[in-house]
């Protein structure tokens, strides 16, 4: 059914950007970049999915993620089943995630795009089913389609990846876009300078690369490439004091702000974002503001991913003397 666009991507699953090979990461991004022109829809695109079908089980409040999601599968042909918390049987039944997701796959799926308030539940999910499982961002821990379309972006802008410098300025603490991007931005060459407050940059001893933090922004910027803007996540925030005004004295980027970076330095968020908060409305919607852009290429990585994870788990299935690669648990090698 599915047939890549470029050299054939080894896994069925993605499920992080944590030990992913540099390799890998470029043929995604390669991948993704063929599907740019058919990001916003505009002319028909392959149709890499024509007769499959994926399943939207989102389990935490999204809006771009699922609707990227949703239309790229739709403009690669698939069709898309969105999996609705509230009326299924895992509210009022106790039915567990692993048997809804076998139970559902059991109807006829290619893939299975999965976000959850639980670290480590798509892995669980892959392990139980044969078609390709896509995290969408599992709580804290990783969200690897945002990282690579932030990859894309400033690959975008800047025409390569190595050797650059980019602030991750924010609630660093409670993003799992700030792990995928770490883990996205060293493996390609280039630097991740984690700032915020303390409090924000605390709880990071999991992670699988080594860390560079620091809490003056002022101090950090000079040095900077491209500053990416992260959300302040509240509905994380169980009994963490927030200074909202100490917050945006030092942390807002503001127009001013964003001078002291290197001239030109591209701005990126994830969204939401919280205006007057995290950006003031002219860096938001500033001449280098790329956040759209992140938006257009969110469609395209997405098309690219689950091109060539479903192509992968097709042609595992036609080797019969080829087990499904096993993924392995949230702190090692991925497929």
């Amino acid at each position: 059914m599915a047939q890549p666009t470029t050299r054939p991507w080894p896994h069925r699953h993605l499920l992080g950007l944590e030990g992913l090979p540099r390799d890998d990461i470029r043929t995604l991004l390669d991948a993704a970049d063929d599907f740019v022109p058919y990001a916003q829809g505009r002319q028909p695109a392959p149709q890499t999915l024509q007769g499959g079908t994926v399943l939207n089980l989102i389990l935490e409040d999204s809006t771009r993620t699922r609707t990227s999601f949703t239309l790229a599968a739709e403009r690669l042909g698939g069709r898309v089943i969105q999996f609705h918390a509230a009326s299924s049987s895992m509210k009022e039944k106790g039915e567990t995630l692993v048997d809804t997701a076998r139970n559902i796959e059991a109807m006829g799926l290619d893939a299975i795009v999965i976000r959850h308030k639980d670290r480590g539940a798509p892995h669980r999910v892959a392990e139980a089913v044969r078609c390709s499982v896509l995290n969408a961002g599992d709580d804290a821990h990783e969200h690897p389609t945002q990282a690579l379309l932030d990859l894309l972006t400033l690959r975008h802008h800047f025409g390569r990846l190595d050797g650059l410098t980019v602030a991750v300025c924010g609630d660093v603490r409670h993003s799992r876009v700030a792990r995928s991007n770490l883990y996205g931005l060293a493996a390609l060459g280039s630097r991740a300078i984690f700032v915020g407050p303390e409090a924000f940059l605390d709880g990071l001893d999991d992670l699988a690369v080594p860390t560079e933090t620091a809490t003056d922004f002022d101090a950090v910027l000079p040095a900077c490439d491209a500053v990416m803007m992260l959300r302040v996540q509240f509905e994380r925030h169980t009994g963490l004091a927030f200074d909202r005004d100490g917050y945006v004295r030092r942390y807002q980027l503001t127009a001013q702000r964003l001078a002291r970076a290197k001239v030109g330095a591209p701005v990126l968020h994830p969204g939401p974002v919280n205006r007057g908060l995290e950006l003031t409305d002219e860096v938001a919607d500033g001449p280098q503001s790329l956040i759209l852009h992140q938006v257009t290429c969110g469609v395209a990585v997405r098309m690219a991913a689950l091109t060539l994870c479903i192509a992968a788990a097709d042609r595992q299935r036609d080797t019969p003397t080829t087990r499904p690669d096993k993924p392995a648990g949230p702190h090692r090698s991925r497929s």
